[in-house]
């Protein structure tokens, strides 16, 4: 397995991560149109050249506040469940893809981390008041906490997934 490069973001007072290799592009104006009666943490689609992509406010998940579009709002677009399978059988990740394209709606990117020669710590039962099912690991950076996210049951919760996956 290669050794991981995380897009580090900011969601509320958290300073979160995700696999670089997951991550398709960065889009600036996020234009997305409400969906009624979706799921909480659903907060639009949007059409991106021609795809469809939920928007996703993972805050809910995180109890946190849902997001409050502001200049430095960045919407993560994920790449999709077929590239991620892809990535998975070439050994690049280990993330189960999620069925459906979706983006995440964070507060404002930070940088690429590299954890070097410390790598990627377990996660504690709560860090910084979000559940360790919600986490993949911790990267300890100079001045703060690198909370890496595990998606594939933060994604099914915000889809409204996370109970008919439970059921199986």
């Amino acid at each position: 397995m290669r050794e991981p490069h995380f897009v580090s973001f900011v969601l509320g007072p958290h300073l979160l991560g995700i696999d670089i290799l997951l991550v398709r592009e960065i889009i600036r104006n996020v234009d997305f149109t409400p969906v009624a009666r979706a799921p909480l943490a659903v907060r639009g689609l949007l059409n991106l050249r021609g795809q469809i992509i939920t928007v996703l406010d993972l805050a809910p998940s995180l109890g946190l506040p849902l997001r409050e579009m502001g200049p430095d709002s960045r919407c993560l677009i994920l790449k999709s469940p077929e590239e991620v399978a892809l990535l998975v059988a070439a050994g690049l990740v280990d993330e189960e893809p999620v069925g459906e394209a979706v983006g995440l709606l964070v507060d404002g990117i930070s940088d690429v981390i590299r954890p070097g020669a410390e790598g990627v710590g377990s996660p504690p039962a709560n860090a910084n008041g979000i559940d360790a099912d919600h986490l993949r690991g911790v990267v300890q950076l100079e001045e703060r906490l690198l909370l890496v996210l595990s998606l594939k049951r933060l994604l099914e919760e915000g889809l409204g997934l996370r109970s008919l996956v439970s059921r199986n």
